[in-house]
């Protein structure tokens, strides 16, 4: 395995992105004595798999070729047919991935049937940790049938969100921001409550300009449809608007909003809010493959403590409000005990010069 190759698939992979939900990012290079005949990568609109891709363009030059992908191939007929039968028809001799594809359809069946045919497949074990993070969300909605959700917040050193009296101005820089729009751009559904949007009026859309597959779908929990019609969001719906509501909100309110472009969601939960958890699995059904929640104090404390949020991902403002009114990250009753609090590992910090930073963690499952 040249490790060259297996990079310039990853990059050729990440083309792919916020352009193949719910498909996976793939990228595939040919390399036939030394040289690369063929490249290719993934896009969902093109539907062509970036192994087949790559394929065509090296022609009768893939035979006795060495495939690169990051991720296995695929051994079933979906919207295309299998990956292997054109590996195999190709007359390629070898194949590097360093992952398997836990899609159920596939989940080891491609190698087999590679192996089956004769071609050495070899797992490139060193890229494994990049290449499961590169497709963190596809990974984990085959496993679990559930978006990776992410509840991202800004807040200052000591733990605020919002000030009591006066929230104008920002938490964070411009730099960090810009930050924050790209990780809306790799995210299918954004989601967010009432509160905040009546608070802020805020569009929640992806403000990147980059290339999407499908429109980043915006949700407000609202469990009594407040949301008002003349609200950005509303005015901007263009099938991308989703209220959750319960069934007490009013069928009056619930018609405005639908005639306006809004979906109506009717979840009924607990106290009689709306259900987040049965958001989230409304999404799963829907193969929406990854959540961002942007939300306020209480509806952060909700999604902590329901165990719907997977990840989390802070951004860090160099400032201090202090008080006893201005609004933790995460409000509600809360956990009473040290030995109750929801735990975070694999954390990473990421620096944001000259003075931020973001912290990205992963919260911790009992069973």
């Amino acid at each position: 395995m040249n490790p060259a190759w297996m990079r310039e698939a990853f990059a050729l992979a990440r083309q792919g992105r916020g352009v193949t939900s719910p498909n996976p990012m793939v990228g595939a290079v040919v390399v036939r004595d030394g040289e690369v005949v063929g490249r290719g990568f993934h896009t969902y609109a093109d539907v062509h798999h970036a192994e087949v891709i790559a394929l065509a363009r090296a022609g009768e030059k893939a035979r006795g070729a060495t495939l690169y992908l990051n991720l296995e191939p695929c051994a079933h007929h979906g919207r295309t047919p299998p990956c292997t039968d054109a590996i195999v028809a190709a007359g390629v001799a070898a194949v590097v991935a360093p992952i398997d594809d836990p899609n159920p359809l596939v989940g080891g069946e491609g190698f087999r049937r590679l192996r089956a045919a004769g071609v050495e497949v070899e797992m490139a074990t060193d890229f494994a940790a990049e290449a499961a993070k590169l497709n963190e969300p596809f990974l984990h909605f085959m496993r679990t049938g559930r978006p990776l959700v992410t509840l991202k917040t800004a807040i200052t050193l000591d733990g605020k969100i919002s000030a009591p009296d006066d929230n104008r101005g920002w938490i964070t820089s411009e730099r960090a921001r810009a930050h924050v729009q790209e990780v809306r751009h790799d995210h299918d559904a954004i989601l967010t409550g009432i509160g905040t949007v009546l608070a802020d009026d805020c569009l929640l859309n992806d403000r990147t300009g980059f290339a999407r597959c499908r429109p980043l779908l915006r949700l407000v929990m609202d469990s009594q449809l407040r949301l008002p019609l003349d609200s950005k969001m509303v005015r901007s719906a263009a099938g991308d608007v989703v209220a959750v509501t319960s069934s007490a909100a009013s069928p009056e309110r619930r018609t405005a909003l639908e005639a306006a472009g809004v979906e109506v969601l009717v979840l009924n939960g607990p106290g009689g809010r709306a259900d987040l958890a049965g958001a989230v699995e409304w999404l799963g059904r829907r193969r929406y493959l990854s959540l961002m929640i942007e939300a306020g104090s209480k509806l952060n404390w909700s999604a902590l403590e329901t165990g719907v949020v997977d990840r989390i991902l802070f951004y860090y403002g160099p400032k201090i409000l202090g008080g006893l009114e201005a609004l933790p990250l995460a409000g509600g009753i809360g956990r009473r005990r040290r030995v109750d609090a929801i735990r975070v590992h694999n954390v990473t910090i990421h620096s944001i010069p000259p003075d931020e930073f973001a912290v990205e963690g992963y919260v911790h499952r009992d069973h």
